[in-house]
């Protein structure tokens, strides 16, 4: 497949995409950018949420991981902890954010606790989503460089602001609700690049000596489940699993970018069944990518296709350039763009959201429209900014970088969110900084302090942060205000 041919590809998706935008986008204000106007269907946002909360990540990473035998489908340990991680999220976090009426999330800080916890809580979500959001473009951005752009001899930084300034021409305008849409289909996409691969692999590969899918599946070196053995490494049930939970917590339930989808649904009956639908569909579906990154390592190795130094480019290695045939070709492009897109088109409406909101916005004075759109702007060359960063910086599966850097930045926000729920005690202003920019400090060395020592901390270093977070709240809080 040429490479001129996958960017006619990629510039047919982009004007879906804008559109979409087009028409989405009539009329809209800020309660439409914000907030869809509270009128957006359960359904569109539960089906589009599976593919914003896979990304390219998974769609590229996941596949790879089962490669590596210290790894194979553990993955799954933590997606077992993230169901239990929605359910706190639909029956704990919504109820609260739907009771308060609140645009973003953060609001709740500035209630419960006061300015100083609101303004950190915030700047926590907003270096949380900027390194999330620039992991996974990052992983994308790769791609599109290896196979498309340095065919052209484009440079990686404009493949990174092609990428950005396509999200943000569709995003500017209507925002959440037309994020809504465009979500709904880049997660068709998605699901079906996964199917149709999925459909053709099993086709292709012999499974005749093993008798059959099941059975070659189970025998090959790719499959173990659960690791129980060694509890000093990182990939342990017990740190997967409940990781996996706080992380859910973290990154779903705490996170403006998944929060404002569902914020947008008419009312909390209606947040809850997409929520829990949500989850349900998403443990399926991480599942058969594992099983996916399985058949890909065992085609690979049917048909002599070198395994790529990085395993991440394993899927793209055969879907582009093996001959694996075009149709699957095209299909995994839209896949991957559609997950490229549905991930960060939603982030940069957050990010943009949660400045406006919780930085700009006072009691006296809104947003305006024109401020609004110059602070997306403004968010999108950040997210430009630290994506040529990480490139230069980061080694490990782009899956794993994006579990470890969220230990280190959500753990704060849920000290501070289940501090505030599960007690009645009140902070004292001028320490609230102090304790929730010590705990990743402490994590840092306590996680590199244990390896020293042969023990990972792995999923569970968001666990440790979080407990940290609680305990210095503890220490610095009071039963009545002054």
């Amino acid at each position: 497949m040429s490479p001129a041919f996958i960017f006619g590809i990629l510039m047919t998706y982009f004007l879906v995409l804008v559109g979409i935008s087009f028409l989405t986008s009539k009329g809209a204000n800020n309660d439409t950018f914000y907030l869809g106007n509270k009128q957006s269907p359960w359904y569109l946002v539960a089906f589009g949420m599976i593919g914003a909360s896979l990304s390219g990540i998974t769609f590229i990473s996941i596949p790879g991981w089962v490669g590596d035998a210290s790894k194979q489908f553990g993955y799954m340990q933590m997606v077992l902890g993230y169901f239990v991680g929605y359910l706190v999220i639909a029956y704990v976090l919504m109820p609260l954010y739907y009771r308060m009426n609140v645009t973003s999330i953060y609001t709740y800080l500035q209630k419960r606790f006061g300015t100083e916890a609101h303004k950190i809580g915030a700047i926590y979500f907003l270096l949380s989503r900027i390194t999330g959001a620039s992991i996974r473009l990052l992983l994308v951005a790769n791609v599109l460089q290896a196979f498309v752009f340095d065919e052209f001899n484009i440079p990686f930084e404009v493949t990174v602001f092609i990428s950005i300034s396509l999200i943000w021409v569709y995003t500017f305008k209507g925002g959440i609700k037309t994020i809504i849409w465009t979500d709904t289909l880049q997660t068709l996409f998605m699901l079906l690049s996964l199917g149709f691969t999925f459909w053709f692999l099993t086709s292709e590969i012999d499974f005749s000596a093993s008798n059959g899918f099941i059975r070659t599946l189970a025998e090959s070196e790719y499959s173990q489940l659960f690791f129980w053995e060694d509890w000093n490494g990182k990939y342990h049930f017990v740190k997967m699993f409940f990781g996996g939970m706080f992380i859910a917590i973290g990154m779903t339930g705490l996170d403006q970018d998944m929060m404002q989808k569902n914020l947008s649904c008419k009312n909390i009956k209606s947040a809850q069944t997409n929520m829990i639908s949500f989850s349900i569909v998403l443990v399926f579906i991480n599942f058969v990518f594992l099983v996916l990154g399985a058949l890909l390592y065992i085609y690979a190795s049917q048909q002599g296709i070198a395994v790529p130094e990085k395993s991440d480019l394993l899927f793209p290695q055969i879907a582009l350039k093996s001959d694996i045939g075009i149709g699957i070709g095209i299909l995994f492009l839209l896949g991957l763009i559609a997950a490229a897109y549905s991930s960060a088109d939603s982030a940069l409406t957050s990010l943009t959201t949660s400045v406006c909101v919780d930085f700009v916005d006072t009691e006296e004075k809104k947003t305006s429209k024109k401020r609004r759109q110059l602070i997306h702007v403004i968010m999108s060359v950040v997210l430009l900014i630290t994506v040529i960063i990480l490139n230069k910086t980061l080694d490990e599966s782009a899956i794993w970088q994006l579990i470890w850097l969220a230990g280190f930045t959500y753990g704060p926000l849920i000290g501070l969110f289940f501090f505030g729920i599960l007690t009645k005690l009140v902070l004292r202003a001028k320490w609230v900084v102090v304790a929730c920019v010590l705990p990743p400090v402490f994590t840092y060395f306590i996680n590199n302090w244990l390896g020293q020592i042969g023990f990972e901390l792995g999923g569970s270093l968001i666990i440790v942060n979080s407990l940290l977070t609680f305990l210095l709240l503890f220490i610095i809080s009071k039963k009545v205000k002054d």
